[in-house]
């Protein structure tokens, strides 16, 4: 059955915070500013600044997408283009934005994705199982994906795709908060991932890693590229990962492939043509499905191992990406730009998945649990495009920055389920020793049921940031989108998406700023009348402070925002004219809170990347998104005493997050709400640079082994966190 994560749950209302958040937001961008007021002396002392450049050689360059944090040595970016495809610094961006660079993803270790946004700001991660996690923002499922900027959508019930992404291949990750329909058009209010590709060089470069874990977690990778004839007017690169991973789960293991290759030509001094490609396999043994049952049959707490794997030993999920890509961009001789992209992109699984994760175990014996089980195979095959053209025009003596573009895409989804055999026995007989030796079923020629949707989206967007004063910046513009999807009688044409934002400097290091946002989600749900309700509308207001320090490489933020769902849809009472369940479109989650965030170089050779994010979901004034915490912190950092250690870096890092809750199904067939408390988790590391070439580094996850999960109370189950790990790395550069 194809579903979606529930996280609708009732709880007692608690004071509106916006007006507090307010001032605590302010207060803590203020007190940030003051507390690295320092800064702004070594901004302004040049000696201070060549003794730091001194240390590193550091090349950054830029393109119609920001500057590349990669060889930077930085935890902030520099320039972005995510929210509007202007090129704007963090700070000219009237929106909140997180951004993990390069070298934060080779200081700590990051690997995947889901190892990223759990040291991201503000996101929250729920795990469905051994395969698939989600992520949160402000209280909403992030299903927005963007790859170097063009918008990819992905279905969590189904594949988890894009949340098993390498990292091996990206310069850094951008999560834009928020409303973000300007450019993704259709999607969700919480937030829009931006994985943006490394890029080759002109000089010649590459490294060698090989990594192993105290998980018999065993990882090579190879990047390298640089110019392929003599003027440089051809550049490659290529990267290539493999990872055989087991972990803390009893019998399971995952075997990871990916190649990354991209090739840039300049066809004239103003003309670059890049083309490349990416694959990646994830081969999972023994994949669990859904998560261990939350109470036994006496109503207690289901206290299961770490290392439980409510898995069959037969069941899979095997997951394959497999993307092409094309980017014309001319650069004119007034300064404009003109930039053309394609994306090609296939998600496909095939999986046949068994799992004893339904029913309440009795302790004496271990019955009363059945199994999961469905064989599920097919693909989403993606394709979009997109054109624009930006750069300065002059009204009223003064210069201005306008952006018009156009995008296409078309999404086919075809699956096949298998889920019925009639002469099997899914009880399992004794849940607590369960090792998952059981017979795989005997699936039909032909699928029990299949799905063939065609997803067609077009739009139209414009942005002007107007110059209206030296200190004064206005950006305004909008979307005008298409949407179809006849499969699920779907249409929305015409649906116009706003973008406003102000920016209002304060001096040198500091700026205010207010915007609205928007974006929309098409639905199918009729009214008493027939008609289809209107989409789904996401809004978000926010107003903030930011502050840069030290020419860019120190940001800090905070900032207040207000959230809300329009065209909700809720049960009338009454029926449609074909006998369906009427509904009536209302207001629907408003969520208010507060976001702060710091990253970037407070020292020569100390860098940090910290947050604090407090957001409450309501819908008709009970709390809802309760799966997710409300107030969650951050706080990433490493050191480098390059003057009495040269070489040696280390660092750590810390997560918190209060208390989540669900409604759970009981024994008795009643509801009772689940609480899971609070909880940190922390994180080392260390890294010596033998010389220019050579490098090891040692990570260590969960530190003190901290003993903690996420509930999915849709089906009453839960899963573990991961407990310690170690992962010893060794790099050679050349």
């Amino acid at each position: 059955m194809r579903h979606a994560a529930v996280a609708a749950l009732p709880s007692t209302p608690a004071r509106r915070p916006l007006a507090r958040a307010i001032h605590v937001a302010v207060a803590a961008a203020l007190f940030g500013g003051a507390a690295f007021a320092h800064a702004q002396d070594a901004d302004t002392t040049k000696k201070e600044v060549e003794n730091e450049q001194t240390l590193e050689t550091v090349e950054v360059t830029a393109n119609a997408l920001g500057e590349i944090t990669e060889n930077s040595g930085s935890y902030t970016p520099g320039a972005i283009a995510t929210a509007t495809r202007l090129v704007l610094t963090p700070r000219q961006t009237p929106q909140s934005i997180s951004v993990v660079t390069r070298q934060t993803m080779d200081d700590f270790n990051l690997t995947s994705i889901d190892q990223v946004m759990a040291l991201t700001p503000g996101i929250a991660i729920v795990t469905y199982d051994s395969e698939r996690t989600e992520y949160y923002s402000r209280g909403f499922a992030i299903q927005n994906f963007q790859y170097d900027g063009i918008p990819m959508r992905r279905d969590s019930a189904y594949s988890a795709g894009n949340t098993l992404t390498d990292m091996a291949l990206y310069d850094r990750i951008e999560v834009l908060k928020g409303s973000t329909g300007l450019l993704t058009g259709s999607g969700e209010p919480g937030a829009t991932i931006n994985l943006i590709r490394k890029k080759p060089t002109r000089d010649f470069a590459g490294s060698a890693t090989l990594g192993v874990g105290s998980d018999s977690d065993y990882r090579g990778s190879i990047d390298i590229g640089g110019a392929l004839n003599t003027s440089g007017s051809v550049r490659a690169r290529a990267v290539a990962a493999y990872e055989d991973a087991e972990t803390n789960l009893d019998r399971y293991k995952r075997e990871t492939q990916v190649f990354y290759g991209i090739l840039e030509a300049d066809l004239t001094p103003q003309t670059l043509l890049t083309i490349g490609g990416d694959f990646q396999d994830s081969m999972p043994t023994a994949s669990t499905w859904g998560g261990i049952p939350l109470l036994n049959s006496e109503g207690q707490f289901n206290d299961r191992p770490r290392s439980f794997n409510n898995g069959a030993n037969w069941s899979h999920w095997d997951q394959y990406t497999r993307t092409g890509f094309a980017t014309l961009e001319h650069a004119f001789d007034n300064g404009w730009t003109a930039k053309l992209q394609l994306n090609h992109q296939i998600n496909g699984y095939d999986a046949n998945l068994g799992a004893a994760a339904s029913g309440f175990p009795n302790p004496a014996d271990g019955t009363g649990v059945s199994m999961w089980a469905g064989q599920y195979i097919g693909r989403t095959i993606s394709n979009a495009a997109d054109a624009y053209a930006s750069g300065p025009f002059s009204l009223a003596g003064r210069e201005h920055e306008l952006v018009v573009g156009a995008g296409a895409s078309r999404r086919v989804w075809r699956n096949s389920g298998w889920w019925n055999d009639p002469t099997y026995d899914f009880n399992v007989t004794d849940y607590y020793h369960w090792n998952g030796d059981v017979p795989r079923p005997a699936w039909g020629a032909n699928p029990d049921y299949t799905n063939h949707e065609t997803t067609r989206e077009e739009g139209l967007y414009t942005a002007v940031r107007w110059n209206l004063h030296d200190t004064t910046k206005l950006i305004t513009g909008g979307r005008l989108s298409n949407y179809r999807n006849k499969e699920q009688d779907l249409d929305a044409s015409g649906e116009f998406v706003p973008y406003v934002g102000l920016v209002q400097d304060l001096g040198k290091h500091y700026s205010a700023y207010a915007s609205y946002t928007s974006i929309f989600s098409p639905q199918s749900l009729q009214d008493e009348q027939g008609r289809t309700l209107a989409p789904v509308e996401g809004n978000n207001m926010e107003l903030g402070i930011k502050a840069e320090f030290l020419d860019g490489r120190f940001n800090a933020s905070a900032a207040v925002f207000r959230l809300e769902q329009d065209n909700f849809g809720i049960e009338s009472g009454g029926l449609t004219p074909t006998g369906g369940i009427a509904y009536r479109a209302a207001k629907g989650v408003e969520t208010e809170g507060f976001e702060i965030e710091a990253s970037g170089r407070i020292l020569p050779g100390w860098q940090v990347q910290a947050g604090y994010s407090h957001h409450l979901s309501r819908q008709q004034g009970a709390r809802v998104t309760t799966l997710t915490p409300s107030n969650s912190f951050t706080f990433y950092t490493s050191y480098s005493p390059q003057q009495t250690l040269k070489g040696l870096t280390f660092g750590g890092g810390a997560r918190w997050q209060d208390e989540t809750w669900g409604d759970i199904s009981t024994p008795g067939g009643d509801s009772v709400k689940h609480t899971v408390d609070g909880y940190w988790v922390l994180d080392a590391m260390a890294r010596y640079r033998f010389n220019d070439n050579l490098s090891a580094s040692v990570n260590v996850n969960n530190l003190l082994d901290k003993k903690y999960y996420t509930i999915f109370s849709w089906y009453s189950t839960y899963t573990w966190g991961a407990p310690r790990s170690v992962d010893l790395n060794v790099t050679y550069r050349f």
